[in-house]
């Protein structure tokens, strides 16, 4: 069917929450993006713009994907179960309902968290009340006219891309207006369908993040001043929860971002990695003198964090950089009071800073690396469990902002990062030592590190073309031994054939003989390549110079591409 075809057919028959409206209003180019194709169904999920139309997040999309996962569901067990959660976005909680009014219609059980959460108590939850897969409705850290269905596996890991594929193929049969079981939202409560899942269970969740503390009884200055802010998200109630029940009573809250509101108002792009997702934040940090500035993202499973230095002005960390802090904190700690296990692991995606197997290796950690996405991580962690081997794991983390200690969830978890970092600048502090400082004395000891990303826009078919043919140059270059960007090369990891038990992925590691890396991976979900760099040296100056040599050798080869023979 044309997408116009099927444009009229939505006028007739998309009834329900004023689509029909919406559609009359369109223009042309909104009714060809609106229907051209199918929102993508993947390893994530469904993503997309709130709207009317087959391309598009709405009641109906999010219906036709929830009987599919119905259907592919039943087809597994006789009487499946399946979590259900939502964050603060625009039409999150309808979309929620919706979905569970379609799963309970064709005999799927639910457990409905009743007010929005994290994404990571979906995770928990389908865990510990031994569901069949979970629901989160979110777009993650997405501008707000975005929303999303992130789908969970019983192990409480995003889905394989063998259950996505199969997923999928059950979605593809169904038709969205004729095929799909609809059971209004008061009649599935009534028969006992749908459930909400009652306070234990996020009590349960709370105390399994409080058993991530590695304090074992030493001092910690909880009396310090540290701000907060959900940015308008999920993370308000557990967040300030956990910290006030662990002793952290001087915690003020971003005021205009702190209830939940899927317009976003203070800041567009609601992402902690983003500078002005933070600037509410500190300026409430210097007018109340906070040290540390807290922020989670939307569905709380990012943590960014701005300390404040010796001029009195707030540095912004990277992902990076938080990641290693709390990695050498817990692994420290972990080694001073003797609780590391045997063989011990830290689990970081590729793309994620080298210097940190530098820190896990210090303590004795073997460091698994795994393909961008925190997915990743838990199947990892899924792998340990499964050979009786789940202790091995200390932490995981991503460059993104993603951090994970202990295999309580199988996501990144904002909640838990936030305790853990609070915990963490309370030690230090009580020893007179503050998180800028205790960053220096890691570069001081590993070499200062320098990590930058850099994106290229490949527009369109011919931009395509040209992306491929940049990484079969890359691939061509790069063989040890040899030299790119003027730097010796000293090994090449391909991850295109799929290797370590990981599934083929185009994405191509350099390291380099004098310590330094680069990574190279075209977008999943953008027509873009990803570079990502990776320098230590004696001072950060000089590894700033590398990173920029190496990035320059990049572009060399992108701007060779017209007359290079591959």
């Amino acid at each position: 069917m044309t997408g116009q075809a099927e444009y009229h057919r939505w006028c007739e028959k998309a009834t329900l929450d004023g689509l029909q409206q919406l559609l009359r209003q369109m223009d042309d180019s909104e009714k060809q993006d609106a229907f051209y194709r199918d929102l993508a169904f993947g390893t994530g999920g469904l993503r997309g713009v709130i709207g009317a139309g087959t391309n598009r997040m709405n009641v109906y999309t999010v219906a036709k994907a929830t009987q599919g996962l119905a259907n592919y569901l039943l087809g597994k067990n006789t009487s499946p179960c399946v979590v259900i959660g939502y964050d603060s976005r625009l039409k999150s909680d309808l979309f929620a309902r919706t979905a569970a009014g379609v799963f309970a219609a064709s005999g799927v059980q639910v457990r409905f968290w009743p007010t929005l959460n994290p994404v990571s108590t979906v995770s928990f939850g389908v865990r510990q009340l031994q569901a069949d897969a979970g629901v989160m409705i979110t777009a993650s850290h997405n501008p707000s006219k975005y929303n999303g269905y992130k789908v969970y596996g019983a192990d409480g890991c995003q889905i394989t891309t063998k259950a996505a594929d199969d997923i999928l193929s059950e979605i593809e049969k169904i038709d969205i207006f004729a095929d799909i079981r609809w059971m209004e939202w008061d009649e599935a409560r009534k028969t006992g369908a749908v459930q909400l899942i009652d306070g234990a269970v996020m009590d349960a969740f709370l105390q399994q993040v409080k058993a991530q503390s590695v304090l074992y009884g030493d001092a910690a200055d909880r009396a310090c001043a540290i701000v907060y802010s959900p940015l308008n998200g999920t993370g308000l109630v557990p967040v300030t929860r956990i910290l006030r029940e662990s002793g952290f009573a001087n915690v003020t809250v971003v005021e205009a971002q702190r209830l939940p509101d899927g317009n976003f108002p203070t800041c567009p792009y609601p992402n902690p990695e983003i500078r002005q997702a933070m600037e509410l934040g500190i300026a409430t940090a210097r007018q109340t003198g906070a040290d540390l500035l807290l922020a989670t993202d939307p569905d709380c499973d990012r943590v960014g964090i701005a300390l404040r230095e010796e001029d009195g002005e707030y540095r912004l960390l990277t992902g990076n950089e938080t990641g290693m802090l709390l990695l050498d904190y817990l692994c420290s700690q972990r080694q001073r009071h003797g609780t590391l296990p045997a063989d011990p692991v830290l689990v970081k995606t590729v793309v994620t800073v080298d210097m940190a197997e530098k820190i896990a290796a210090h303590y004795g950690l073997s460091t698994i690396n795994v393909l961008t996405g925190f997915k990743f991580i838990g199947e990892k962690i899924g792998q340990l469990e499964a050979a009786g081997e789940a202790d091995r794991y200390v932490f995981g983390f991503e460059e993104s902002y993603g951090y994970l200690s202990g295999g309580y969830v199988r996501d990144k978890d904002g909640v838990g990062a936030a305790f853990l970092i609070c915990e963490m600048f309370a030690f230090y502090r009580a020893q007179g030592v503050s998180l800028v400082q205790k960053l220096a004395q890691l570069y001081q000891s590993y070499g200062s590190c320098i990590n930058t990303l850099h994106s290229y826009a490949f527009e369109g078919a011919a931009g395509f073309t040209k992306m491929q043919q940049l990484m079969a140059l890359l691939r061509a270059r790069a063989v040890a031994g040899g030299k790119l960007a003027g730097h010796g090369i000293m090994t090449v990891t391909d991850y295109a054939p799929g290797i370590e038990g990981l599934p083929p992925s185009d994405v191509l590691k350099i390291r380099f003989a004098d310590d330094c890396s680069m990574v190279v991976r075209p977008s999943g979900t953008e027509p873009k390549l990803k570079l990502y760099l990776s320098a230590v040296r004696a001072s950060r100056e000089d590894a700033a110079a590398i990173n920029t040599a190496l990035k320059a050798g990049f572009e060399a080869l992108d701007a060779a591409l017209p007359a290079a023979a591959i």
